[in-house]
């Protein structure tokens, strides 16, 4: 009796032998089911692939195929730099524009230069002086937005 009960408590053990057979199984097997399955699993990846570089897009607010163009730990305040450059550019086209919107403008886009150089300086800063900058450099966007967001009357 205490054999059996042995045996049943062995049975649930990966032994060498049980792994040599797992081995020559696979290889009798592997190479018939591949085919089959490789290709289902290429385009499963990319598919998921394509999912997440939406995901990433849509939290940063851009395009999937500008994607590229934002990476690191900065990307999202480069987004950012880059939506309010955009901004900028509607304020000077606006028929309602002024000379005072022209300047506020200029002294903006050259603002937004030097955050987008702090930004990228950051990157190699240790994590704490990083975390410092970006908090300095999202509060400085708050503000730009909101006054450019003020002068395009939204």
């Amino acid at each position: 009796m205490a054999r059996k009960a042995k045996a049943i408590e062995g049975e649930g053990r990966f032994t060498p032998k049980k792994a040599k057979n797992a081995v020559a199984v696979a290889k009798v097997v592997g190479p018939a089911v591949l085919p089959v399955i490789a290709p289902y699993a290429v385009r499963a990846a990319g598919a998921a692939r394509e999912l997440y570089d939406r995901y990433q897009a849509k939290k940063l607010g851009v395009a999937v195929d500008q994607l590229g163009e934002f990476s690191g730990r900065g990307a999202a305040l480069h987004a950012r730099i880059a939506g309010l450059t955009q901004g900028l550019a509607e304020l000077k086209r606006s028929a309602k524009a002024t000379d005072a919107d022209a300047a506020f403008a200029k002294d903006t886009q050259g603002t937004l230069e030097q955050l987008s150089a702090t930004v990228r300086a950051s990157e190699r800063m240790p994590a704490a002086r990083r975390k410092a900058a970006h908090r300095a450099v999202a509060g400085e966007l708050d503000q730009l937005e909101g006054k450019l967001l003020h002068r395009l009357g939204i």
